[in-house]
């Protein structure tokens, strides 16, 4: 008798069955939930007072305009002028792609600052439920820890569960820029954790950060924790489909586009992260010169040649990793393509011996980390790939051809 154990079809509908199992559990369960907010919302309401506002009798540029244009705009004022957009416009200046870098920050603190005082009268308001008021704690507390001295935040917006972008390092001097895309329930409040610190966007990037400045300390590099996007809540039908790696996408594009000077720029995105970077790879601009994804379901592509990207593409999975059991695989806008650390998929695999699981990779003393500041400082010669029989393997290709230059 002929067995079938083993065939590619019998592959698939093991997989077509996993995500129907997937769909009962959702069905059964409920869908993930999508908050409503009537009207406007703080980071809207300062746009919009923008759009109507003036320096001095000049009128203010649309905030939708290039960054080009804004960065000509603010060049032109004063120092003096700066601060009073910053302070009168916090939310709006301290998200706008073309602002300088430092207004940014100052702004952004100055949005903090009237979050928490908000939080702060909520925590008492008795109005709230007991749970309203321990949230509204909780996110003052987060608030206060986003103000400390030293801190650079790069974008915040406190409409429901908050977005926000901090950066190590002189991003305006840097030589080379990485950014860290994570993945699902990432918010204001997930942002830093003192618990699996090197699991949350803070932890990542300050982790690479350092280890960047170990493997070349010569080098000027700079790290985004890039929490600046709606992430899926849990790993329900969002996380299942690319609708909010669609919209940071777009986010993604706008800021690497807005970033200061022509540095190259590495993208090393996380889990459901993996997935926007794949989605936004085709349309990213040319300066970003590697995309690294860990613990990956998928970059809604069969092959990275379908990314249709310049930049390097780079993938490592964990042993332990449990996202190595999600179908592999995309059915009416389901799931994410194909495996990225498969050979058929193209990229070059690395090593990440020490990450221990899904959410480990950035832990100092990996061998991811350090491949990732490798990467992050241009020295792919020092790249360690994994262990793989094929002698075609991409990755080791590419490091033979850079040692060869």
């Amino acid at each position: 008798m002929t067995s079938f154990d083993s065939s590619p079809q019998l592959n698939v509908w093991r997989a077509l069955l996993a995500l129907a199992v997937v769909f009962v559990m959702l069905a059964t369960t409920g869908w993930t939930a999508i908050r409503s907010h009537r009207g406007a919302s703080p980071l809207q309401a300062s746009l919009s007072s923008w759009s109507h506002g003036h320096i001095d009798g000049r009128a203010l540029p649309d905030a939708d305009s290039s960054p080009g244009r804004l960065a000509h705009f603010f060049s032109s004022l004063t120092e003096k002028q700066r601060t009073r957009l910053a302070h009168r416009y916090p939310l709006a200046v301290g998200n706008m792609n073309g602002a300088p870098v430092e207004l940014r920050y100052r702004a952004n603190r100055v949005a903090l600052k009237k979050q928490r005082k908000i939080e702060l009268e909520r925590m008492h308001d008795k109005r709230l439920s007991s749970e309203g008021q321990y949230d509204s704690g909780r996110r003052m507390n987060r608030f206060e820890d986003l103000m400390q001295p030293g801190r650079q935040i790069l974008a915040f917006d406190p409409e429901g569960s908050g977005r926000v972008a901090e950066v190590f390092g002189d991003l305006t001097e840097a030589e080379r820029v990485s950014v860290i895309v994570p993945g699902v329930d990432t918010d204001v409040l997930t942002f830093q954790r003192s618990n699996r610190k090197y699991s949350a966007p803070v932890g990542m990037a300050s982790a690479l950060y350092s280890a960047e400045q170990v493997a070349d300390p010569s080098t000027r590099t700079a790290v985004i924790a890039w929490a600046d996007y709606t992430s899926p809540d849990g790993l329900g039908m969002e996380a299942a489909t690319a609708l909010r790696a669609e919209q940071g996408a777009y986010r993604l594009n706008a800021l690497v586009r807005a970033l200061p000077g022509d540095s190259p720029v590495a993208l090393y995105c996380h889990s459901y992260g993996s997935v926007l970077c794949g989605v936004a790879a085709r349309d990213l601009p040319a300066r970003v010169s590697d995309i690294a994804v860990a613990g990956s379901p998928g970059m809604r592509a069969e092959t990275a040649a379908q990314l249709h990207t310049s930049a390097r593409v780079w993938a490592t999975r964990d042993a332990d990793d449990w996202i190595q059991d999600v179908p592999y695989l995309e059915v009416g806008g389901l799931g994410h393509g194909a495996d990225p650390v498969s050979d058929a998929f193209g990229a070059r695999v690395l090593a990440s011996h020490g990450a221990k699981g899904h959410g480990g990779y950035f832990q100092p003393g990996t061998e991811s980390l350090r491949n990732f500041a490798e990467i992050g400082v241009g020295a792919y010669d020092a790249v360690h790939c994994a262990h793989r029989e094929n002698e075609n393997d991409a990755c080791q290709e590419a490091l033979s051809a850079a040692v060869a230059a």
